[in-house]
């Protein structure tokens, strides 16, 4: 898992408030420094629109879960 990816998660988990939807979840990425602009657009276009309870919902949709940040 590269380190961009690893950065989104610990934004996921540290930085996003839940319950949160899918746009407030790509908006509160979207003004992150520390996530590079690649994985912001990945994240989007990936992350399914519903809303979320838990950033280990997000991870595990995202099948992101292998990583332990």
């Amino acid at each position: 898992m590269t380190t961009a990816k690893a950065d989104l998660i610990r934004h996921i988990r540290k930085h996003a408030k839940y319950p949160s939807s899918k746009r407030a979840l790509v908006s509160a990425c979207a003004g992150m420094s520390d996530v590079a602009e690649v994985e912001k657009e990945w994240f989007e276009e990936n992350l399914p629109n519903r809303v979320y309870y838990a950033a280990d919902q997000v991870v595990n949709v995202l099948r992101l879960r292998l990583l332990h940040v």
